[in-house]
């Protein structure tokens, strides 16, 4: 102890008193900012395949349900947008838009509830571009997990199935499938 004293010039209690506190201002310290272990990107899930459903069954993957990812659609293309949670989870700026086709709303840069919808009918060139542009941001960042189609419906004498679906380009197409 007398080794302490005479290179520290402190008596042993204060030398240790002061070496404690300075592990405990080292661990709050420390504790304050990220270890590198925290920048290592955790391994994301596959993206769920929904493949075609229809708006309604599109509407279940609106962030209520923790279990099913969040998904959102532009142009018809389904987008799974579960790994930006903060901006399209619930409470996030951009939840609104969740569970829907917001083409509409992104073309418009609007967050009026009746533009959430697929329908691009009287959008302007520079609004088909916004959304154009849109579309080119979720392609690079979100996997596409399926596409949004009308109802199936079947002919009054029940012979075919008619399936409405929009093309890439927001166009309604019809395919009819006889028995």
């Amino acid at each position: 102890m007398e080794a302490v004293t005479e290179a520290t010039g402190l008596s042993p209690t204060a030398f240790f008193t002061i070496l404690a506190m300075m592990v405990v201002v080292y661990k709050i310290v420390c504790g304050m900012f990220l270890g590198p272990e925290d920048f290592r990107q955790k391994p994301q899930k596959e993206p769920i395949q929904v493949g075609d459903i229809t708006e309604s069954e599109l509407r279940a993957y609106d962030g209520s349900d923790p279990k099913k990812p969040l998904l959102i659609a532009i142009k018809g293309q389904i987008y799974d947008v579960s790994s930006s949670k903060v901006f399209y989870g619930c409470g996030g700026a951009y939840s609104m838009f969740t569970g829907r086709d917001a083409s509409r709303a992104l073309a418009m840069l609007s967050f009026k509830p009746e533009d959430l919808t697929g329908n691009l009918e009287g959008l302007s060139a520079e609004e088909l571009s916004v959304l154009e542009d849109w579309e080119c941001k979720f392609l690079d960042k979100y996997p596409i997990v399926g596409r949004v189609v009308q109802p199936s419906n079947t002919s009054q004498n029940g012979d075919g199935l008619h399936i409405h679906h929009n093309d890439t380009n927001g166009h309604q197409q019809e395919q009819t499938k006889d028995d």
